[in-house]
C-alpha cells in the first residue's frame, strides 16, 4: 500500500486530468476519424473532452463533449465536385484558400461556439488540440484561452506545416503532399515539382495571409492587438504526424514533430456479424476483394458504364467480392458479390483469407492496408489520393488504373496480375512487419506527448528558433549575399584600382613628356 502512495504523491502530473479543448472542423470523415481514438483514449485517462466538429458521437462517451457545426456540410457535395475537376495549381490553391477561410468563418459563427467557447462566461482550456490544416484563424483560440497548442496532420507534413515549425524541409527529395507524384530523381519532375510549390507559396502568401489576419482581428480583437496572427501560429506545443518512415520516404523532423502513423488503427479489431464472417469464408481458397470508394465518392453516383466495367469484372472472378454499395438495391448484382452501404473496414482487411484491397487510395485506408498486409489496387478519384497510389505502386504494394478510362480488360487483367503475382503480397507481408515494428504503439506515442506537453505547460523548450525566422533569414540569403556582393564588388574593385593606377601612369608620363619639351 505505501509504495502506491508513494507512487502517487511522486507522480501528481499523471493524475490530473485536462481540460482539452478539440476543433476538427473539416466536413471530411478521415480528418476526424484519424483524431477520434486520441480523444477518446485522452477521455479514458480522465481528461475531458470539449470536441468541435461535424461529427458528433452517436452514442454518449464519458469525458467527451461535443459541440456540432454541421453547418459545413452545406454545398460540401459541390466543392468535391469543384475540387474532382482537374484545374491549374493557382487556381486549385486559390480555391481550396478561399474554401478554408469560409469554411473558418462558419465555425466560429456556430451558434454552440459562440455560446460555449466565445461567449462571456470564458471557460477554461488546459490545452487546444486541432487539425493543423490551413486552419490559421481557429489558432487564435490557444492564444483566447492562452493554453499550449498540438496540431494534428492526418496526411502527414507539408510545406506550410514545414514552415510553421521551423522543420528541413529540401525540395530536392522531400515532396509535399499534393495530387501528383513527382519523381524527384529526375530532373524535369524537381522542375515541375518546383513550379508547383512556388505556385502555392506565393498564392497563400500574397492573397491569402492578409484574408486571414482580417478575419483573425474580427473574431479576436483583444489578442490580435497583443500577438499578430504570424506569432501564434508559430507557437505549437507539438505537431503529431499520420506519417511513418515505413509509410513514405523518411525524412528529418524537428523535435516537436512526432510521427504517428496508424494511430487510428486498431490493434483487435471487432468480430465480424456472423453473415459476413461466413460469406468471407465461404470464399474458400480464392479468397476475397474488398472494395471501397471511401466517403466522399459514392459507388451509388459511378456512371452506368463504370459500375458495368466493374459488373462485368467481379461476375467473371473465381473470388468473392465485399463491395461498399450506398443503396439497398444493386442492379446486376452477381451472386460472388456482397453489398452493403458500411463494412468494418479494419477488421475485414484483418481477415486472413481477404487476398486484395480495391481502394480510393485515401490515406486512412492506405496506412490500414498496409497495416494488415493487403496488397492494393488504386483507383484514386480526390486530392492526394492519386499520390498515396502512385507511391504504393512505386513501393511495388500494388498497381493504380484510372477509374474514368479503364476497360473491363484492364480492370480484371490487372485484379489477376495482383492475385497471381505473389511477390505484391511478399512486399506487402514485409512492410507490415516493418511497420508494426516500433517501440510503442502509434496511440500510446501520442498520448504520451500529449500528457508531456501538459506537465510541462506547453513544452516551449522543445521548439526550435528556425520558426521564428523569415524566409531570407532562416536560408541565410542575407549572409550569401554579402559574400554574393562581395564576389561581384572584387572585380569593381580591381578593375577601378587598374583604371586609376594606368591613369596614373598616364599623367605620369605626359608630366614627364611636358617637361622633356620644357628643357628642350
Amino acid at each position: 500500500m505505501w509504495p502506491i502512495l508513494l507512487l502517487l504523491c511522486l507522480l501528481p502530473g499523471y493524475l490530473e486530468g485536462a481540460r482539452i479543448l478539440a476543433v476538427f472542423p473539416l466536413p471530411s470523415p478521415s480528418h476526424y476519424f484519424f483524431a477520434l481514438p486520441y480523444l477518446k483514449s485522452l477521455a479514458s485517462l480522465g481528461h475531458e473532452i470539449t470536441s468541435v466538429s461535424p461529427y458528433p458521437q452517436k452514442e454518449p462517451f464519458e469525458n467527451i463533449h461535443d459541440i456540432p457545426v454541421p453547418e459545413v456540410f452545406e454545398n460540401f457535395n459541390e466543392v468535391l465536385r469543384i475540387a474532382s475537376t482537374p484545374r491549374s495549381t493557382w487556381r486549385s490553391s486559390d480555391f481550396i484558400n478561399e474554401y478554408v477561410l469560409n469554411l473558418t468563418r462558419t465555425v466560429l459563427n456556430n451558434e454552440g461556439v459562440r455560446r460555449s467557447i466565445l461567449g462571456p462566461q470564458k471557460p477554461h482550456f488546459d490545452l487546444v488540440v486541432m487539425d493543423v490544416w490551413r486552419f490559421d484563424v481557429l489558432i487564435g483560440l490557444a492564444a483566447y484561452f492562452d493554453a499550449p497548442i498540438i496540431g494534428l496532420g492526418s496526411y502527414g507534413t507539408d510545406w506550410k506545416i514545414d514552415e510553421l515549425m521551423g522543420n528541413i524541409s529540401p525540395m530536392s527529395y522531400l515532396q509535399s503532399p499534393s495530387s501528383r507524384f513527382y519523381d524527384l530523381e529526375a530532373y524535369g519532375q524537381r522542375l515541375s515539382y518546383l513550379v508547383e510549390r512556388t505556385l502555392m507559396h506565393i498564392n497563400y502568401k500574397w492573397r491569402h495571409v492578409r484574408k486571414q489576419e482580417a478575419l483573425y482581428r474580427q473574431y479576436f480583437p483583444s489578442i490580435a492587438e497583443r500577438k499578430p496572427l504570424s506569432k501564434i501560429s508559430r507557437n505549437f506545443s507539438l505537431v503529431l504526424l499520420n506519417q511513418h518512415f515505413t509509410l513514405g520516404p523518411p525524412r528529418p523532423y524537428v523535435p516537436n514533430m512526432i510521427e504517428v502513423g496508424g494511430l487510428h488503427v486498431n490493434p483487435k479489431p471487432e468480430a465480424l456479424p456472423a453473415e459476413l464472417d461466413n460469406f468471407i469464408q465461404g470464399a474458400g481458397e480464392s479468397g476475397v476483394i474488398y472494395f471501397s470508394l471511401g466517403t466522399n465518392v459514392k459507388s451509388k453516383s459511378l456512371s452506368e458504364d463504370r459500375r458495368k466495367v466493374l459488373l462485368e469484372t467481379f461476375a467473371s472472378l473465381p473470388q468473392r467480392v465485399l463491395w461498399k454499395f450506398e443503396d439497398e438495391q444493386l442492379p446486376g448484382k452477381p451472386s460472388n458479390v456482397f453489398i452493403s452501404k458500411w463494412f468494418s473496414q479494419q477488421s475485414i482487411l484483418a481477415h486472413r483469407n481477404v487476398k486484395l484491397f480495391i481502394t480510393h487510395g485515401g490515406l486512412l485506408s492506405t496506412i490500414e492496408s498496409i497495416h494488415h498486409g493487403k496488397p492494393m489496387l488504386g483507383l484514386p478519384c480526390l486530392f492526394d489520393q492519386f499520390r498515396n497510389m502512385a507511391h504504393v505502386q512505386q513501393m511495388g504494394l500494388g498497381l493504380v488504373l484510372n477509374i474514368k478510362e479503364m476497360t473491363s480488360e484492364d480492370f480484371n487483367s490487372t485484379i489477376r496480375r495482383l492475385l497471381t503475382n505473389k511477390t505484391f503480397e511478399e512486399t506487402a507481408r514485409i512492410t507490415a512487419a516493418r511497420h508494426r515494428d516500433q517501440p510503442m504503439k502509434p496511440l500510446d506515442t501520442a498520448i504520451w506527448w500529449t500528457e508531456y506537453v501538459l506537465r510541462h505547460k506547453g513544452a516551449a523548450h522543445m521548439q526550435v528558433a528556425g520558426k521564428d525566422l523569415d524566409f531570407v533569414r532562416y536560408h541565410s540569403l542575407d549572409v550569401f549575399g554579402t559574400f554574393l556582393i562581395g564576389a561581384l564588388g572584387l572585380p569593381v574593385v580591381i578593375i577601378f584600382c587598374i583604371y586609376v593606377i594606368l591613369r596614373k601612369c598616364i599623367l605620369q608620363k605626359k608630366d614627364t613628356n611636358e617637361a622633356i619639351k620644357k628643357m628642350q
